[in-house]
């Protein structure tokens, strides 16, 4: 008899369990997305990617940043809540690749697996990076410039903003790309833009003008490495009467910088695919939650727009990309 009890003991025990573990309700996945900032087209154009990733899998997405791309403490703070609130994963846009380290190890022991996305973060505390390949990105505009000088000149470069890791590769692959041409002389890479447009546009008029040589401009060539570093010096150089006067190659787009180009204002934009890199990030937060294999990094692509290109179907779906479709 004291045999039969304790087997129906162990009998309930186990049976409760079993439906315990049947009545645990499988939750639905919320995944926070958090980009560098809210402002530039870049970002909405990301969101939009997100959104489309979380309908096509069925799961929730919460996007929130700070507003501007210099407001480390805010990001942290963002990451910070959302580990909080135990959400199921992560996909962050990093403003600093090492203040935000410790938030994301620290998401990663809690249990919440995070994708970094479009700009790179020291450590390995993460699943995946998607991104550009910023550096051939900024080959690209090297290369590009290159061109357009026929090998020989004098260039500048407007910096963005120290920390962001995306930009900073940026500015390496141009400078070294310009480096192969010994006829290119880069008279300065050491002034930053800062993250709006106010203050690119700022540090854009005090560069020219160092370089003002009566009505003339001192230079032959301008890269900048994001969008609103581009428009910053776009604005500075319709201000000053240089606009198609140098030849100009940005990153990124928008409407001023696309009208820009079909004005004879700018030569060239190498063109990232936020669209894709907000789909790509969501998506593989969830593929790892799922229990599949996911690359340790994707890249998603980069491609020159310049006045001969800009007509072409290509070149129209990553300018003008769909917003209104996934952004009700």
């Amino acid at each position: 008899m004291k045999n039969l009890a304790r087997m129906l003991v162990i009998l309930s025990i186990v049976m409760l369990a079993g439906c315990g573990k049947q009545q645990k309700p499988s939750g639905r996945l919320t995944i926070a997305v958090i980009p560098k900032g809210t402002m530039h087209e870049f970002w909405k154009t990301v969101h939009a990617g997100a959104v489309k990733a979380a309908r096509e899998l069925d799961v929730d997405i919460i996007w929130k940043g700070p507003i501007k791309e210099d407001d480390r403490d805010a990001q942290i703070a963002v990451v910070e809540d959302f580990i909080s609130k135990g959400v199921s994963g992560i996909a962050l846009a990093p403003l600093d690749d090492m203040a935000l380290r410790a938030p994301v190890a620290n998401a990663t022991r809690s249990g919440i697996p995070v994708v970094i996305f479009d700009s790179g973060l020291q450590g390995s505390d993460f699943i995946s990076f998607v991104a550009t390949d910023n550096y051939k990105g900024g080959q690209i505009a090297g290369d590009y410039m290159s061109k357009l000088l026929g090998g020989k000149g004098s260039v500048m470069m407007l910096r963005y903003n120290e920390g962001s890791n995306s930009t900073m590769q940026r500015e390496k692959g141009f400078l070294d790309a310009i480096a192969m041409h010994a006829g290119i002389k880069v008279v300065s890479s050491n002034q930053y833009g800062g993250v709006t447009t106010e203050s690119a546009y700022k540090a854009g008029e005090n560069l020219l003008s160092r370089f003002k040589k009566g009505d003339a401009l001192g230079v032959d060539g301008i890269f900048c490495p994001n969008e609103s570093t581009t428009f910053g010096m776009l604005r500075a150089l319709q201000d000053g009467g240089y606009a198609g006067k140098v030849k100009f190659v940005g990153f990124d787009a928008s409407q001023q910088l696309i009208d820009g180009m079909k004005k004879g204002q700018i030569q060239g934009l190498v063109l990232q695919n936020p669209m894709f890199m907000g789909y790509t990030a969501v998506k593989t937060v969830v593929q790892h939650i799922r229990g599949e294999k996911v690359e340790k990094r994707i890249d998603t692509g980069a491609k020159l727009v310049t006045p001969d290109n800009i007509d072409t179907p290509e070149m129209k779906e990553l300018l003008h990309p769909d917003l209104a479709k996934w952004l009700k």
